[in-house]
């Protein structure tokens, strides 16, 4: 009788490997877009609203058409320069700098805002009186706007 010393081997490595791969990639996948998707249903404003509003929602609620369109910078801005006719720019920048700390998107135009306050408040107060608002909220951009309404 004649024995064989060789064993049996196994031609793949067998579905569990093969799962445990799929896992290995489809995993962080998974991970990172659900990770994304709970961001994104953060309410990040601080406002105490539950609901999140949408544009769909906006135009179901009847918004006019250039309120659904504005971008909020924009918004912003005009908001802080209508309240410039009646503070003066301390209060307003504190304002702008409050809705940078606020909503951090907004911290890529708070220097255009800034700028567009000191040229507004150059209209308002002259240049001296507005020069001396000044103060480094968006790395002194407001300064900046002075400066340039004045020349």
């Amino acid at each position: 009788m004649k024995h064989s010393t060789t064993h049996p081997t196994r031609r793949g490595r067998g579905p569990v490997h093969r799962i445990g791969r799929s896992l290995a990639l489809v995993l962080p996948v998974v991970l990172v877009l659900s990770g994304t998707l709970a961001v994104t249903r953060v309410n990040w404003s601080g406002s105490p609203s539950h609901s999140m509003l949408t544009a769909s929602d906006a135009v179901a609620a009847g918004a006019p058409a250039h309120a659904r369109s504005r971008a909020p910078q924009d918004v912003l801005r005009d908001q802080l320069l209508t309240e410039l006719q009646d503070r003066d720019p301390g209060v307003v920048l504190t304002h702008l700098q409050q809705a940078v700390n606020g909503r951090p998107s907004l911290a890529g135009h708070c220097a255009s805002i800034a700028r567009t306050l000191g040229r507004a408040a150059v209209n308002i107060y002259g240049p001296a009186r507005a020069q001396s608002y000044a103060r480094p909220v968006c790395d002194t951009s407001f300064a900046s706007g002075v400066q340039s309404a004045h020349n």
